[in-house]
């Protein structure tokens, strides 16, 4: 698969052939999907919880006797039904994330860049150095670029500069390409890879 190259001016700057292994793919809804799901997953925190039962301080004597009050039987006062009882069957401390296969990790992502390919929502630029870190400028080239809702992908470092004037731009997302992963690449409309992070990406999946 053979794309062009672009500069940040928008100037062309030559073509580039892509691994149809990587980008060639026909998306697999399923793959892309339990994917995002495994990420989601692990990124929560599970720190939730509430007093249940055995957490709240209240006596565990008995309320009254068993027999003859004409009452319903009650035990102790830190049942869930009484004001000021444990809560029950409340959220606790836990881990949500779940286990998904290497492979089937790796076989996403390769999913995700071909999905790009695919909709030709996928640019790649010769380099993202830059001058200055002023937001300003930046902003008049994605302009040039029409973007407006993109993941950008470096090579093993980002541009400093690049970097710094980026991070001011809403629905604009810059990441090494160690960083490169599934949910950020489906949750922007573009994504643009520079030629280093091209080469590292067929490296990676060599």
């Amino acid at each position: 698969m053979k794309l062009d190259v672009t500069t940040l001016d928008g100037a062309g700057a030559g073509s580039v052939d892509l691994n149809e292994e990587i980008f060639g793919l026909e998306p697999r809804a399923d793959l892309l999907q339990r994917m995002v799901r495994w990420q989601l997953a692990k990124r929560r925190a599970g720190t939730h919880a509430v007093q249940n039962r055995s957490d709240v301080n209240r006596t565990r004597k008995k309320l009254y006797k068993q027999k003859g009050t004409g009452n319903a039987r009650h035990g102790a006062a830190s049942a869930p039904q009484f004001r000021g009882g444990g809560r029950a069957f409340g959220p606790v401390v836990r881990d949500h994330s779940h286990d998904l296969p290497k492979k089937v990790r790796a076989l996403a992502l390769r999913h995700a860049l071909s999905s790009k390919a695919k909709a030709e929502t996928l640019i790649v630029v010769d380099d993202i150095t830059v001058d200055t870190h002023k937001t300003k400028g930046l902003l008049e080239t994605f302009g040039k670029l029409g973007l407006s809702n993109a993941l950008i992908i470096g090579g093993a470092e980002v541009d400093v500069n690049f970097g710094r004037a980026a991070r001011a731009i809403p629905q604009i997302d810059v990441l090494p390409v160690q960083g490169i992963n599934v949910y950020d690449i489906l949750r922007r409309d573009k994504l643009v890879l520079t030629k280093a992070a091209v080469n590292a990406l067929e490296e990676r999946f060599k």
